[in-house]
């Protein structure tokens, strides 16, 4: 039986992502931990999270999670969602600036309170509901998926890429920013794709049977 790991590192309801993940594949055995062996013996790991960038890069020295993901990320099939995205990248602007994992090339910056949508009108902080997902590569994990597709969102930082080449999808919130990346084996998501009804089911029943390859 094909296994995912969910890790736990006390950030967010994780608890929602493993149901959806059951949902689209019964024979799926998911587990969600924080030990560092089972991470290892997974067939493919799903890094979740929602809250501050200071308090994941805390529980995860904690835990003793960094070098597992790292391994992680290395060999498997990796799903990064929401916090598990904007980790990836090199530093955040939050907490006066604080240092990701370093996996991807980029900045996380805080959304400007002075933003408006196209009729003018002032755009609330953090970005919170639906919004549309722009496709800017194929993908396994955009299959069946339509083009700007919607999905569900909940954010006051965004993240901004050095390489558009890792840039899997944009979305527009007063200003443009990387809402999907991808690297090999590794796709990680701004929005959340357990909360995004069928084009986020979709996506994780796409992720469970992915082989990592792009």
């Amino acid at each position: 039986m094909t296994t995912v790991a969910v890790i736990d590192y006390g950030m967010g309801n994780l608890r929602s992502v493993c149901k959806a993940i059951e949902h689209v594949d019964d024979k799926m055995r998911v587990v969600l931990t924080s030990a560092a062996g089972a991470i290892r013996a997974a067939d493919r790991v799903v890094f979740p999270g929602q809250g501050a960038i200071v308090g994941c890069q805390r529980a995860l020295r904690e835990k003793g999670l960094v070098d597992v993901l790292h391994e992680t990320m290395a060999s498997k099939p990796f799903l990064g969602i929401c916090l598990g995205l904007q980790a990836l990248y090199e530093s955040s602007e939050e907490g006066g600036g604080t240092p990701g994992l370093g996996v991807l090339p980029g900045v996380v910056k805080r959304f400007a309170g002075s933003m408006q949508d196209g009729q003018g009108l002032p755009l609330k902080v953090p970005h919170m509901g639906w919004n549309q997902v722009y496709q800017t590569c194929e993908h396994p994990l955009w299959q069946g998926i339509d083009q700007d597709a919607r999905f569900y969102f909940v954010h006051s930082y965004y993240v901004d890429s050095r390489d558009d080449k890792l840039v899997a999808g944009k979305t527009h919130y007063g200003i443009e920013f990387t809402s999907a990346a991808a690297r090999e084996n590794i796709f990680a998501v701004q929005f959340h794709p357990e909360k995004s009804q069928h084009a986020g089911l979709q996506l994780l029943a796409n992720f469970v049977t992915w082989n990592g390859e792009p």
